[in-house]
């Protein structure tokens, strides 16, 4: 939306100090119109060049120019450096983030090896009433898998529970902007990957239990 400067200049009235009069909603709009309403500087001008090969040259000239203190930017170069900035930033969180689903993974994989001992029995049980081998091994993927994908959800419903609490505090104290809808593609990828991951990781422990033998966990260990 495009307005003119002087409209700018009364969407400001009232607040030349840099904060709200509170007389300034009181102000008719027609004594707003009696006053002069020029602007008495401008701190950004967008300009547009009709040949676009000179916009280097026109912002070394204008970045050079001693008799006044202008610098010129271009929009598109600038946001660039911005994001590679906050690349930077993104891409630790995100390993932060792999490293934290690896612990997840790795703790999912400890705690079913180390319960394989106490469950020796329990797998015998199930063999001898007639569970196959293969049976023993999806048992103990999907368990894996489930576990998994029950991490996944609860991280997911906390991050974006955290973030609608979060969200209008920033707003308020920084001007930081958060849109937190449902979730989105990125989370669907997000959970589909840690259930594989589990699933895969799973499968360690459940070949393990599929090679023991039917009397394994029927005989007394002395």
């Amino acid at each position: 939306m495009h307005v003119s400067l002087e409209a700018i200049t009364a969407i400001h009235v009232g607040w030349e100090t840099g904060a709200k009069n509170p007389l300034a909603d009181t102000i008719p709009e027609e004594m707003i119109r009696s006053f002069d309403l020029t602007p008495k500087t401008v701190t950004a001008v967008f300009v547009g060049l009709e040949r676009k090969g000179t916009i280097l040259t026109t912002r070394r000239a204008i970045n050079t120019n001693r008799t006044e203190p202008l610098m010129a930017i271009i929009p598109g170069e600038a946001l660039s450096e911005l994001w590679n900035v906050t690349s930077v930033a993104e891409r630790a969180l995100l390993a932060v983030s792999a490293f934290v689903i690896a612990v997840g993974l790795v703790s999912i994989l400890t705690s079913i090896l180390t319960s394989l001992n106490e469950r020796r029995r329990e797998m015998s049980i199930l063999r001898a009433t007639g569970a196959r081998p293969h049976h023993i091994f999806l048992l103990l993927v999907l368990e894996a898998g489930l576990v998994g994908f029950l991490g996944a959800v609860l991280g997911i419903a906390l991050v974006h529970g955290i973030i609608a609490l979060i969200a209008p505090l920033l707003q308020a104290q920084y001007g930081v902007a958060f849109s937190m809808g449902a979730p989105g593609l990125v989370d669907l990828a997000v959970l589909a990957a840690v259930t594989a991951a589990s699933l895969l990781i799973g499968a360690v422990p459940a070949l393990a239990a599929m090679r023991r033998s039917l009397a394994d966990g029927l005989s007394v260990r002395l």
